[in-house]
C-alpha cells in the first residue's frame, strides 16, 4: 500500500472546538495541512499549507509537534496517510478558506457525527484534540 506524506494541524479555538476542512471534490474534513514541497521539513509544510488554505501567518515557535501517524488515506483508494502532526490554537476569525478548500467547520469537544471525518482525524488527531 504507496504511503502518502503529509504535515497536518490540530487548530483549537479556546472554547476546545477543533478546526477540520473540506477539499473542493471530496466529501470527508480532515485537519488542515498538505504534502511536502521538495526540501521542506514537516514543520515548513505545515506553515505553508496553512497560509495557502487558511491565510494564517504561523511562527514555528507556535507549532507543539505530537507525532507521525498513520492511517488509511481519505481520498486516495488503497494508499496510507502518513502524517506528521502539530498542534496550535487560533480563533475563527483568524481562518479564511481559500485554495483548494470548500469548506471548513468548527468542532464541539467529542463531536465525531455531524461531518463525514477522514480515518486520522478519527482515530488519532481528534482523540489527541480532546484528550
Amino acid at each position: 500500500m504507496p504511503d502518502i506524506h503529509v504535515s497536518a494541524a490540530i487548530i483549537t479555538d479556546r472554547a476546545g472546538r477543533v478546526l477540520v476542512v473540506r477539499k473542493q471534490g471530496t466529501t470527508r474534513f480532515m485537519q488542515p495541512g498538505g504534502k511536502p514541497e521538495p526540501g521542506e521539513t514537516p514543520a515548513q509544510t505545515l506553515i505553508r499549507e496553512l497560509h495557502e488554505e487558511l491565510a494564517l501567518q504561523v511562527d514555528e515557535t507556535a507549532l507543539h509537534p505530537l507525532g507521525v501517524f498513520v492511517s488509511a488515506a481519505a481520498n486516495e483508494p488503497d494508499h496510507r496517510v502518513v502524517a506528521d502532526a502539530f498542534a496550535l490554537r487560533a480563533e475563527a476569525a483568524d481562518v479564511i478558506v481559500q485554495a483548494e478548500l470548500a469548506e471548513l467547520r468548527w468542532l464541539e469537544p467529542g463531536d465525531v457525527s455531524s461531518v463525514p471525518l477522514a480515518p486520522l482525524s478519527v482515530e488519532h488527531l481528534l482523540p489527541i484534540a480532546w484528550a
